[in-house]
């Protein structure tokens, strides 16, 4: 299988429970729940994405002819001679990085030393060998991965609220502000809603926050 990747970069975690550790972001091209174009978003069954995952022309970005070659990649973004205990670490984001990230993609990443993240919409089913997986529901769109390590809900959204997935097989159960021009009432709502159901945290985009990648 071939891979099309936006871009391939390496910062902080930002948001979630992984907040503040180094990784390696491999942001894959396309999403099955909007095309990315501005045309299309009114019409879009997630109408409210800030990322760009359409091409392949973002830095370190490209088509990969094999598993091997993406997770080489992937690799050379590590910095070298790192402090020996510290486990690379990559995101597989997109876009919906489900319809690319398979099992052999996973065995070439855990081969070159990396645990393996994937930040989903939960709506594909999950290749087995992830070491992670974060899920962020949208109203609109039928949640077919319904346990895993954190769930990471985008707030407010109506159809989606949070009483919705309380109940899921989840670790962690986190609410995230949307972003955009009522960002700070958003956030407000989201810290009041956190207080008033304490098994929910407030996640932070601390990346935007901080202006890194």
């Amino acid at each position: 299988m071939s891979y099309a990747v936006k871009e391939i970069y390496y910062t902080l975690q930002g948001e979630g429970a992984n907040v503040g550790r180094p990784a390696v972001f491999l942001r894959f091209a396309g999403c099955n729940l909007w095309s990315g174009r501005e045309a299309d978003r009114a019409t879009a069954t997630c109408d409210f994405c800030d990322t760009d995952f359409v091409g392949t022309d973002g830095p370190g970005g490209g088509k990969f002819d094999s598993a091997p070659a993406l997770a080489r990649a992937v690799a050379a973004a590590w910095p070298r001679g790192s402090a020996a205990g510290a486990q690379p670490f990559v995101v597989c984001t997109g876009g919906e990085p489900l319809l690319q990230l398979d099992p052999p993609l996973i065995t070439a990443l855990h081969a070159v030393g990396f645990a393996v993240a994937a930040e989903t919409n939960g709506t594909i089913a999950p290749p087995s060998g992830l070491d992670w997986t974060c899920v962020s529901p949208k109203a609109r769109a039928d949640l077919v991965l319904r346990s895993g390590d954190e769930l990471k809900l985008v707030f407010p959204q109506p159809g989606a609220e949070p009483e919705r997935f309380e109940a899921l097989a989840f670790r962690h159960f986190f609410l995230q502000p949307m972003d955009g021009p009522d960002r700070e009432a958003n956030t407000a709502q989201a810290v009041q809603y956190c207080l008033a159901h304490p098994r929910w945290r407030l996640s932070l985009q601390t990346h935007k926050l901080i202006g890194i990648p």
